[in-house]
């Protein structure tokens, strides 16, 4: 038997509609094609599908059976049509996000709130790019934007920049490097460095200032949220390098002091990367602009 989803429809209408004249109006074809469909389809499966000797049309058990199948088949067929026809027009599709930057969590999740609204059926997940590699998975497909500070040259990978900030020098009010205008690598000796749980290579702190100065804390302590970092920090339990716009976003206490890394300040810049091919759909393009907006915000307060 050669069923086609034409053939469910048909039924579905004819039942629904109580004749073949309506029915056919519905479908949008002649009362003459959609009888001859339905004889087409009782002579394959040797079966009769409707009482036509009742008014209004009946279905016999072999076209209610069908009809189930119908009320199953077909809404799964039309979500997916309503799905592809989305995609097309960019206004659904997949948005897993990788971040290599571990205070961004705390940014990102306005920018999706904000995004949630705007693209309700854009499927959007966060996985913490810091527990595997980001970059080779957006090549594969596995994630389709990284927030990363470490531009590469990949192909097929486009790095749009968000915003700049500076890694900032964070001590109790009461330290005694809180004294000084701005902080060397020398100055973490015999230091307690408060950080995340992240490698050192993906900590600014290290790649930026003490791996190429070749120093070593005495001491390091990490701690999952930054709020956490702040509050033993301002305790005097030790010193941290921060974002810029961390610090003044979270306002967790008076307490503590920021200082510059270095005389001339390092300054960093976050990027999106996303594949190439995926820049011109709406959504991606949103997103980038509310992140960047977000950003703004906070540099400002």
């Amino acid at each position: 038997m050669h069923l086609e989803f034409r053939h469910l429809r048909s039924i579905k209408a004819i039942h629904e509609e109580g004749g073949l004249a309506r029915a056919a109006e519905r479908l949008n074809i002649t009362q003459s094609a959609l009888s001859h469909q339905i004889k087409g389809l009782e002579d394959q499966t040797g079966v009769e599908l409707f009482v036509r000797r009742s008014k209004p049309l009946r279905l016999s058990a072999a076209g209610q059976r069908l009809l189930r199948l119908a009320d199953k088949v077909l809404p799964e067929i039309d979500a997916v049509q309503a799905e592809f026809a989305g995609l097309r027009a960019g206004r659904s599709g997949r948005l897993h996000i990788a971040i290599e930057c571990h205070a961004c969590f705390e940014w990102l999740f306005p920018v999706l709130e904000a995004f949630r609204k705007s693209w309700p059926d854009v499927d959007v997940d966060i996985r913490p790019g810091l527990a595997f590699d980001a970059l080779p998975a957006l090549q594969k497909e596995e994630v389709d934007l990284v927030v990363s500070s470490d531009p590469e040259d990949l192909p097929g990978v486009t790095f749009t920049p968000l915003f700049d900030y500076a890694p900032v020098f964070v001590a109790s009010a009461q330290h005694p490097l809180a004294q000084k205008r701005f902080i060397e690598a020398q100055d973490f000796r015999g230091e307690t460095l408060i950080t995340y749980p992240v490698e050192r290579a993906r900590l600014d702190v290290f790649s930026q200032l003490l791996t190429p100065a070749k120093v070593e804390p005495a001491a390091i302590r990490q701690v999952e949220l930054t709020a956490v970092i702040l509050l033993l920090v301002a305790s005097n339990r030790g010193v941290a390098v921060l974002p810029d716009w961390v610090v003044r976003e979270v306002k967790y206490s008076s307490d503590y002091v920021t200082r510059p890394l270095t005389a001339a300040g390092i300054t960093r810049r976050l990027y999106a990367a996303t594949r190439s091919e995926d820049m011109p759909k709406p959504y991606m393009a949103d997103l980038i602009g509310l992140a960047r907006d977000e950003a703004a915000r906070m540099q400002a307060a």
